[in-house]
């Protein structure tokens, strides 16, 4: 009895002191994100280093100094977990990149996105992981199978534009803007979705007919994810139209969007699809119908809770990355043989830059055919800037790496380890190197017009809170439209499909969904407000 007694106190003790080592490392880890956001505003007005740059720093030197109080055993406060990337901080980054889309822009060049951010991410992905096979094979890096080159080049063709958004007005520069930003979502979710139809196949006998089935299941969860994303935004749109959840409580609002979001990135990943697509077309829907049907003070909260949550999540990723880089269990394997490491790292930096140019420049070119008017082409200072913005590497290739090559956390082989320390080498070199050199690059490439300084926000998205609320026009859709002229043959419709599927998108959407999913032209039911009675007949 008291031997017994006695274990049940020492594993209580254990119990108390793993969850106060817990607590001091989560309250270690917020001292750090909040001094990530101070530091980030003293460095706002230079512009050279952002809250990117600055998390990565901040996180190598706090891995630093707890290596050496650690003496040498470990170098981060928190063990890095796919389940805490994937499910907690990604989806508000990528929801909150598709409620902030101006989504005029992001429509009109939406072929050239989708060619870009689908069809350009596969052909980097095929050059990537052709050109590790041939390289790799003819180094002593231990043993990778055709699936291990095939999620290599998925890894590496996962990009992280933040850099260069940051960098980029997109009031000076719509078009471009639009691309980068656009490209980016669609090339994460596209890298995810093929990383995952990769550990989905058994790819050690390769035919045609498994090739076909292999991308067929691939267009098959492109289109299931973004039907999913909007089918959720439409259904909260309808919700809170129709209960009116303004009348008593805002926070109900605001609650239900948020949750309604959430619940779209985990269905899909309850039903294997793609999340990324769902949770982003899930915002731009919300943004469009939901955000209109909800009070005026919800739309502002709103607004900033889902930036603020972005934010953060953002920081905490490349803080949490510069502290995991100098994790010692990995660089282990690779110390024998630093040379071999060195030249991945130099390989897999040199695939990225080729494979981004193997489809930047060519789909530029098909996609200026498609273009008449001079202000819609892409130039070729543009497609050096799209070029350069997807060099950087950030925390989806990271993630993608570590659900390849470890295992519960842990990296067991050799060949694993040194991919996975290449892979911190790339998203390292890439986000600080070319990161700092983004802002004088698109400076010289791109100088900022003088007479830019006045233009007026596109009310299109919630993130501009200058919308009439009163108005049942779209402003946006309305600005320029008594100048197009519609096309009156095949020929003139293949050369603006944008304006065209955009023309009739207006009609249906005046038409069908703003009458049953609400929409910019509604107001919300505000009891003892004057337009209760024409705006409940509206709503009928």
């Amino acid at each position: 009895m008291a031997l017994s007694l006695a274990s049940v106190l020492s594993k209580s003790e254990d119990v108390v002191g793993s969850d106060h080592s817990s607590v001091v490392s989560i309250n270690l880890f917020v001292a750090l994100l909040c001094a990530c956001i101070i530091i980030g505003h003293l460095l706002e007005e230079n512009r050279w280093m952002n809250e990117s740059i600055t998390a990565l720093a901040i996180g190598l030197c706090t891995g630093v100094v707890i290596l050496l109080t650690s003496g040498g055993k470990s170098s981060r406060l928190l063990v890095f977990s796919e389940d805490l990337f994937f499910i907690y901080l990604l989806p508000p980054i990528i929801f909150n990149a598709g409620f902030q889309v101006k989504k005029k822009q992001f429509f009109r060049n939406f072929m050239t996105i989708v060619l870009f951010g689908a069809v350009g991410t596969l052909i980097s992905t095929g050059v990537i992981s052709i050109g590790a096979m041939h390289f790799f094979k003819k180094m002593n890096i231990g043993s990778l199978d055709i699936g291990d080159y095939l999620a290599i080049g998925a890894i590496f063709s996962a990009t992280d534009s933040v850099c260069t958004l940051q960098v980029l007005n997109q009031d000076e520069t719509p078009l471009l803007y639009s691309l980068v930003f656009g490209e980016g979502v669609v090339n994460d979710a596209t890298s995810v979705v093929f990383f995952n139809a990769i550990q989905s196949f058994d790819l050690s006998h390769i035919n045609s007919s498994v090739a076909m089935q292999f991308f067929g299941n691939f267009l098959n969860l492109f289109v299931s994810s973004t039907i999913l994303g909007v089918l959720a935004g439409l259904l909260s749109a309808y919700i809170i139209k129709k209960l009116y959840f303004g009348r008593h409580s805002t926070d109900r609002e605001v609650a239900l969007m948020i949750l309604m979001a959430y619940l779209s990135y985990m269905l899909a990943e309850l039903f294997y699809l793609s999340a990324i697509l769902t949770v982003f077309f899930c915002g731009i829907v919300m943004s469009h119908y939901t955000w209109h049907n909800v009070t005026e003070s919800s739309r502002v909260t709103t607004r900033h809770a889902f930036a603020t949550l972005s934010f953060v999540a953002e920081i905490f990723i490349f803080l949490y990355v510069g502290m995991d880089a100098l994790d010692i269990e990995k660089w282990k394997f690779v110390s024998h043989s630093p040379r071999t490491s060195v030249g991945v790292s130099a390989i897999l930096l040199g695939l990225v830059l080729v494979g981004r140019a193997a489809f930047v420049f060519p789909l530029s070119f098909l996609s200026n055919l498609t273009k008449k008017s001079s202000y819609e082409k892409i130039d070729i200072k543009q497609q050096v800037t799209i070029w350069w913005a997807g060099l950087m590497r950030g925390a989806v290739s990271m993630a993608l790496a570590y659900n390849q090559f470890t295992i519960s956390g842990h990296t067991q082989l050799r060949g694993s380890a040194i991919m996975i320390t290449s892979t911190i080498t790339v998203v390292l070199f890439s986000t600080v190197v070319f990161g700092l050199m983004t802002k004088p690059l698109v400076r010289i490439l791109l100088p900022s017009p003088k007479h830019n300084s006045n233009m007026s926000s596109e009310p299109s998205s919630p993130k501009y809170l200058t919308v009439p609320l009163l108005n049942g026009q779209d402003l946006e859709d309305n600005k320029g439209s008594s100048n197009f002229s519609h096309p009156t043959s095949l020929r003139m419709l293949l050369s603006t499909p944008s304006h065209t599927v955009h023309h009739y998108w207006r009609k249906f959407d005046d038409a069908f969904m703003r009458p049953v999913f609400g929409g910019r032209g509604f107001v919300p039911y505000v009891p003892g407000s004057p337009a209760d009675e024409s705006l409940l007949q509206w709503q009928q």
